[in-house]
């Protein structure tokens, strides 16, 4: 589905390399987790595959087309949706008409209230919202995996998920996903994230290290390993500090 051919990127008028010289390929019909130490690239990846940035050099083709120099919303229309770290705001626009733009029909209010129901929110009280200011993080979160999740994209990256949420809202996103896991045939999901649960519903595991693949490989091969390393152990325990607080 995706390919990404000796990818690389830089900044500081290519003083620093983020990205270097990375090739991978994302096949249909699987959850790909991409993990790794922090500012190890990871976040920059998943924006070079949206469209956010621009590759220094390298191609990226998905379903056999080169992608490389298209803009995020042609990528869009072609499949790929991207679900932000940090959620943006949309002053004046309502949750259920964000959910109807990105299911590309007109989704009855039930319809679109089973997407927030996912999520862990309470539809009724979050169907007619704006999304704006007046939400807290997490719930523009919530909402932004709901709306990605109504689209139904061929590859969808979400770049990490668990951020600003808390523990219960977690929980509820790794059945989420677990949930998209089992019903993925042609589609395929990429998640950038440290944490071990999310880990553990890949399919196959990446890990960016300095703007390298450092290793890449099937879950049940390299998650021991990850979690057996006092640094992985330690992130793992942070996360869920964050989570907790």
């Amino acid at each position: 589905m995706l390919k990404i051919e000796n990818l690389s990127f830089n900044v500081n008028s290519g003083e620093k390399e983020i990205i270097k010289n990375i090739s991978l390929e994302i096949p249909d019909g699987k959850l790909i987790v991409v993990t790794g130490p922090n500012g190890g690239g990871k976040s920059t990846l998943a924006k070079l595959i949206a469209g956010l940035e621009k590759p220094s050099e390298g191609k990226i083709f998905f379903k056999g087309e080169d992608i490389t120099d298209m803009s995020i919303t042609d990528r869009a229309k072609l499949g790929i949706a991207f679900a932000f770290q940090q959620p943006v705001k949309f002053k004046g626009i309502r949750v259920i008409d964000l959910i109807r733009l990105s299911a590309g029909k007109e989704l009855s209010i039930a319809e679109a209230c089973e997407y927030l129901s996912l999520v862990g929110l309470c539809a009724r009280e979050y169907i007619d919202r704006e999304v704006n200011s007046s939400l807290s993080g997490g719930e523009l979160k919530r909402i932004e995996i709901a709306i990605v999740l109504a689209r139904k994209s061929l590859l969808t990256v979400f770049d990490e998920p668990e951020a600003g949420i808390d523990l219960w809202s977690f929980s509820n996103l790794i059945d989420v996903f677990r949930q998209q896991r089992e019903e993925i045939k042609d589609r395929s999901i990429l998640i950038i994230s440290h944490q071990e649960r999310i880990l553990n519903i890949a399919d196959e595991i990446v890990v960016l290290n300095n703007g390298e693949i450092e290793k890449h490989g099937k879950k049940d091969e390299l998650l021991p390993e990850l979690i057996g390393t006092s640094a992985a152990v330690a992130k793992c325990k942070g996360i869920k500090k964050e989570l907790d607080d």
